[in-house]
This record gives C-alpha cells, structure tokens and sequence, in this order.
C-alpha cells in the first residue's frame, strides 16, 4: 500500500537562545521545543496531507508565538485543504489570525512569520510558501527549489540576505498576502525538503544536493542538521523530509 514518509527535525542552532520555529505534519505539530534526533511519521497516500515548516520573524517581538499559530492553524484544518484554492484560502485566514493576535496583545505587534510546505494528495504535491523558508525537490536530476524565495536578491559578494519581502504578519497594519503555490509531480522516484533558512543560509544548495544524494529519511535529516551545525549553527534549523513509499 503506497504510504507518505515524512522524516523532521527541529534545533535551536549554536547561537539563539530559542527556538522560534515551528512545524506542521498533518496533524502533529512541534512549536518552539527541540527534538533530540529526527523522528519519522508515516501516512496512507491518498488523503491530503500538509507537511509545513514556519519560521518566526527575526528582530521583531513574539516570532514563535506567530510561528505556532499558523503551524496549529494548518494541523487543524485537516483534509479540507485538498486542492490549490482551499491551500490559498488557509494560508489568507492563517495570515488574518496573525494579525488579528498581534492586535489583541500589544506586546505582539507586528509579530510575523514565514511559512513553506507541501500539499500531498492522491496523485500530485502542491508546494507553498510565503516568505524564504523553502521547498526543493530532490530527484533523478538532482536539487531543484521549487518555492519562490520572498526576499530581495543579496548584496554583491554575498550568497543569502536576510531581508524578506512578503510574510504572515510582520506589521501594525493588516496586509494581504499573495502565496506561491506551484503543482509538482508525485513519484517513488523525488523526494521534497522543507527547511527554514537555518539549513539554507549556512549550507549551500550543492551541499544538500551531496548529502540527499546518499542519505534518506533519518540519515539524511541528521547530517543535514549536522552540517548546518558544524557550518557556525547561526539560526534555528528546522527541516522536513517527504518521500512516498510502497
């Protein structure tokens, strides 16, 4: 019987005091805490299935408070996100709530969060996101991102930034978002990462590409968190591998 293997892990990194991202995998969730070692869930392909990573906004107040929030709010909606339109109208309400308990709390405004996954149905994977957490796509030809980084090209000299342009939240006034959603294809044969940038700053795309083509599921989420580690470790690490299995 097909099956979805979904492999995830999530680490404060060497330099943060806290871990301010988040994690959604159908209906299991892990907000703000560390796991000790990658942890594998199985499930029945053929019911829609979100795998979701969010990353709390840096700088600003309240980061994993709004990282949860959409996390909690993805797990909740269960198999009624099933297609592209009902993915878009979850991502506009997950980005409503954010504003609407920054507002009810002062001391959360302008708390914001991105947020990066994939849509697993019967036949074919929708991946997401809103701001520069990412989603790839490892196959036979290698490491392709199939999400659209948020964020404005990096200063000369430099392979990342940390400036977004688009997220969940993030400011006093409410603002509509506009979610990249992109069909993708559903074989044995790829494989689907979900990181925040705590594994794609330090670690470049030719790194995962070397590891992936190697390593799966468990082996593969620990040496990419290894090597995000020995690279300095600046930022949280959160990562989500998806696999279908027979």
């Amino acid at each position: 019987m097909p099956y979805i293997a979904v492999t995830a892990l999530s680490h404060a990194g060497l330099l943060r005091e806290h871990n301010e991202d988040s994690l959604a995998v159908g209906p299991w969730t892990l907000c703000g805490t560390v796991t000790d070692s990658p942890q594998t869930l199985l499930f029945p392909l053929g019911r829609p299935l979100v795998v979701a990573v969010a990353d709390g906004l840096g700088g600003q107040p309240a980061g994993e408070v709004a990282s949860a929030l959409v996390v909690r709010r993805l797990a909740g909606f269960g198999h009624a996100v099933d297609g592209a339109r009902t993915l878009e109208e979850a991502l506009d309400l997950c980005n409503r709530e954010v504003y609407a308990a920054a507002e009810a709390r002062p001391e959360l405004a302008t708390m914001g969060t991105t947020v990066a996954g994939t849509l697993v149905l019967a036949e074919s994977l929708l991946a997401f996101n809103v701001g520069d957490s990412k989603v790839y796509r490892v196959g036979p030809a290698g490491l392709r991102q199939v999400s659209v980084d948020d964020s404005p090209l990096p200063e000369p000299g430099r392979r990342t930034t940390s400036l977004v342009t688009q997220v969940l939240g993030g400011s006093r006034g409410y603002g509509a978002v506009e979610p990249h959603i992109a069909p993708c294809p559903l074989t044995g044969d790829d494989r689907y990462l979900v990181c925040s940038d705590g594994l794609t700053d330090p670690v470049t795309d030719e790194e995962i590409e070397a590891l992936l083509r190697v390593h799966d599921d468990g082996k593969a989420a620990f040496e990419l968190w290894k090597a995000a580690i020995e690279a300095g470790g600046p930022d949280n690490i959160t990562l989500a591998l998806v696999r279908i299995g027979e």
